[in-house]
């Protein structure tokens, strides 16, 4: 009996299936973290591996220029903010920030802090605040080492510090009023 279908052999065409196997996977794995990325477990609230340790320093500029340096805080509690222009539950809890943002005092108030995760063009992240009319400020994290040392997700994420520079608590996902003030009371700050 002859059989004339071809050996496999070194030469042999590689299936369709074979070719297409790991772009088709690399793509998968490119949508999940994408995903993962940008829907961070909403309205997590308990835990997070900072909570009862010490905020991680970081010493910034924002938007405008200026210096701001954690340390520099030390003695105020801090409400800070990671967040980007195109995330749309940033959009939803951009007006809760810039009203609890008029309740800062320069010297030993409540500082409300902004830290951009990710904005791919600086003039977006002008016109969000712009838009929304936020007073505080607004920090660049080049190469994401702040929000990386953070341990940062997703975003929206918000950190509350106390007056001695521990975390006290965190929230992931847009904040609503009730998840701000419980925020807000494990720091000692007034309810908005």
């Amino acid at each position: 009996m002859n059989s004339t279908s071809p050996s496999p052999g070194p030469h042999a065409p590689v299936t369709l299936w074979r070719r297409l196997l790991p772009p088709v996977l690399a793509a998968a794995l490119a949508v999940v973290l994408g995903v993962a990325l940008l829907n961070p477990a909403r309205g997590t609230t308990s835990g997070g591996p900072l909570v009862g340790k010490p905020a991680p320093a970081f010493a910034l500029q924002s938007l405008d220029g200026a210096p701001v340096r954690l340390a520099d805080l030390r003695g105020r509690p801090v409400v800070l903010n990671f967040w980007a222009s195109w995330c749309t539950p940033c959009r939803e809890e951009a007006p809760l920030f810039r009203e609890l943002s008029e309740r800062q005092e320069a010297s030993q108030g409540l500082a409300v802090i902004g830290i951009l995760f990710q904005e791919t063009k600086e003039q977006n992240a002008r016109d969000f605040i712009r838009e929304f009319a936020l007073a505080y400020p607004s920090l660049r994290d080049p190469q994401s080492r702040t929000a990386i040392n953070y341990g940062v997700g997703g975003i929206p994420e918000t950190f509350f510090i106390d007056r001695a520079g521990v975390v006290q608590h965190l929230d992931r996902g847009g904040l609503n009023r009730e998840r701000l003030n419980v925020g807000l009371d494990k720091i000692g700050v007034g309810r908005l």
